[in-house]
């Protein structure tokens, strides 16, 4: 019989007011893996409230020392560590990702708390010069009560991400993980309760976007929400803020172009592209999806990225052997599959298909292979539209001025990739790309202690490194007039 999971509010575990609660898959096998509370409005307001509390009340904050903040989250990420390897499971289990790759996340939310630990004590503000006759004081203070809604593909990681920025800067926090994927999230609740965190300051509530999230976004108690998530539910959550005038930080999509120019090292250039957008398969913001080859190197790039695709196996994230697994749920494989139909009826070439697996205990699992495209048209829907599974495009190009015309026509700004020998080059293509991280020689890292974040409509604000952390203060002015 599949666990049964509940709310934490205020410091308890609690049963949603409704009694009802939804089931989370193993994506793997297509069958239930938990029973899982379904959050709603009434549920929402209690934890807003506790959090209210908490913030209020001084559980948290500014009237906790800096020092006692650092020490609870350093907690946290030691208790994230001892479980590293259930917590792991757990998440290869709810969302699919290969068990590797799932421990590296772990190990990766664990330094986030230690980062952002260290920078509990480290908050600092400014003096600017005012004259002589006064004394002007800038001042860091928290933002307030913090609505978190976290994605699937990255469960646990994002819900790091941004809970130890929000805590370390003395937020309170109410955490919506997605629905498909909410267990590791309260596993991380758990942890949070045991490393005695105060009654209040951290709360989760599961449920659906529309039942849970959106009671949190609207909420007049909670002075900031940060999401990470489509560019639709983005628009639709900022819309939803400016009522209130709302703090917001959104993630949002993107369709993040991978050049490859004909000097580069292509030992490391195709494999790296492969990773770029075969990774989590593919269900990552910032995939390179659109790969552009450079003419001279196009054939031997495209040979080389179907290999790498069939090199790919697929199967349960728990076999050792798996380098892909399945997607999180029915309706994202039924998406991502009509997008490889849209592909090749609007007259793209097909130069690899995967095949899904035939071991039948995984006939019912959300299995999409990878899949490779090439075409020489931008207008193409599959070259323009954020898929989120393991399908690339590649298309040809001539120039620096070529290829960075191609990449920067696109609504979004997430990310990019740049493979060349000639770092002169790297930067003014670097340079030219409107996109908020890119990358030189390699593809996909985000280090905690760097920024991430786009530029154009894949979103609004930076997390990670300070800028993650300042994303959750407020800046007042103290001004003394003196004498």
């Amino acid at each position: 019989m599949a666990d049964t999971h509940q709310l934490l509010v205020d410091g308890a575990w609690v049963d949603p007011r409704s009694g009802e609660h939804f089931d989370s898959l193993d994506p793997a096998p297509g069958t239930v893996l938990a029973s899982v509370a379904a959050g709603g409005a009434e549920d929402v307001d209690l934890a807003v409230a506790a959090a209210r509390r908490a913030f209020d009340g001084g559980a948290w904050g500014t009237a906790v020392p800096e020092r006692e903040r650092a020490e609870k989250l350093f907690a946290i990420a030691a208790l994230l560590r001892r479980d590293r390897d259930e917590l792991a499971r757990l998440e290869t289990l709810d969302c699919g990702k290969p068990l590797e790759d799932a421990v590296w996340d772990v190990d990766e939310a664990a330094f986030m708390f230690e980062y952002y630990a260290g920078w509990a004590t480290k908050i600092t503000g400014d003096i600017p010069p005012v004259g002589p006759e006064a004394l002007s004081l800038i001042v860091k203070e928290p933002v307030g009560v913090c609505g978190l809604i976290v994605p699937w593909n990255y469960p646990l990681l994002m819900a790091c991400q941004k809970v130890a920025p929000a805590l370390a800067a003395g937020c309170t926090v109410v955490l919506k993980p997605a629905e498909q994927t909410p267990l590791t999230a309260l596993a991380l609740g758990r942890l949070a309760v045991e490393a005695g965190l105060p009654a209040g300051v951290l709360n989760v509530v599961t449920g659906t976007g529309p039942a849970a999230g959106e009671p949190l976004v609207t909420h007049r108690a909670v002075d900031k929400i940060s999401f990470t998530g489509s560019k639709a539910v983005g628009q639709h959550i900022m819309r939803l803020c400016a009522d209130d005038l709302k703090r917001v930080t959104l993630e949002l999509g993107g369709k993040s172009p991978n050049i490859v120019f004909a000097d580069a090292d292509l030992g490391e250039a195709v494999p790296g592209t492969a990773t770029g957008i075969f990774g989590n398969q593919g269900e990552v913001c910032s995939a390179g999806s659109r790969i552009f080859v450079q003419r001279p190197v196009y054939d031997d790039v495209l040979a080389g990225l179907v290999d790498e695709a069939k090199a790919i196996k697929l199967g349960s994230g728990l076999d050792p052997d798996v380098t892909m697994g399945p997607l999180v749920s029915a309706t994202q494989r039924e998406r991502v599959e009509g997008y490889i139909d849209l592909g090749r009826t609007q007259g793209a070439q097909v130069a690899y298909e995967g095949t899904r697996p035939d071991d039948p205990e995984l006939a019912g699992g959300f299995f999409v292979p990878p899949t490779v495209f090439e075409t020489e048209s931008l207008d193409l829907t599959i070259a323009r539209e954020e898929i989120f599974g393991p399908v690339a495009t590649v298309i040809p190009f001539d120039d620096v001025a070529d290829v960075t015309r191609m990449a920067n026509d696109t609504e979004y700004g997430l990310a990019a990739a740049i493979w060349t020998r000639d770092i002169g080059k790297a930067f003014a293509a670097a340079k030219a790309v409107r996109a908020g991280v890119v990358w030189v020689n390699d593809s996909q890292p985000a280090p905690t202690e760097a920024s991430w974040g786009g530029f154009k409509q894949s979103g609004i604000g930076r997390e990670l490194g300070p800028y993650g952390l300042d994303a959750f203060l407020e800046s007042k002015q103290i001004y003394v007039k003196l004498g």
